[in-house]
């Protein structure tokens, strides 16, 4: 298998796994430990390291590795896509109740008016769907790549010949 696709597959099941991770071990319903979720981006630079590395030494320029890691974050995507549909309609149909439930419970926390928060939940409900955070993921991902891959691709690339 190419480079380019085996390390877009590997991030896409790493990012999947891990959003399961957070699910059955509950830890998307606690504030605290709900920002570990962020350690896709993480896993992403690293896959993006490992796969512009071999992707490097079939003699890649930086243009074609950055190009490269845009590969890879694209491949994933089809996968965090998926994945991310089936964990909000099938594995926890109740996600995004639980989530407005949990905002609720920090905008009264913090003094806000009932009125308020009933409208900044109403707000936030527009945008809480299986196909919208669906396609959130595949733009956070596709965005982390293309940053990423332009900073790895100027230390990862393949040599000028001197």
């Amino acid at each position: 298998m190419k480079p380019t696709v085996t390390a877009g597959v590997v991030l896409g099941i790493l990012v999947v796994v891990w959003t399961f991770v957070m699910g059955f071990t509950g830890w998307y319903k606690d504030p605290a430990k709900l920002s570990l979720f962020y350690l896709v981006i993480v896993f992403e630079i690293g896959v993006l390291i490992w796969g512009l590395r071999k992707t490097a030494a079939l003699g890649n320029n930086y243009m074609a590795q950055v190009l490269a890691g845009l590969a890879i974050a694209g491949i994933a995507s089809v996968f965090v896509f998926c994945g991310s549909y089936l964990f909000t309609t099938v594995a926890f149909p109740q996600y995004f109740e639980e989530i407005r439930a949990i905002q609720s419970e920090q905008l009264k926390a913090s003094g806000m008016p009932e009125d308020q928060i009933q409208g900044a939940l109403e707000m936030a409900k527009a945008m809480q769907t299986p196909v919208v955070n669906a396609v959130m993921g595949v733009v956070g991902t596709m965005i982390t790549g293309l940053l990423a891959s332009l900073v790895i691709a100027a230390f990862v690339r393949a040599k000028k010949p001197a």
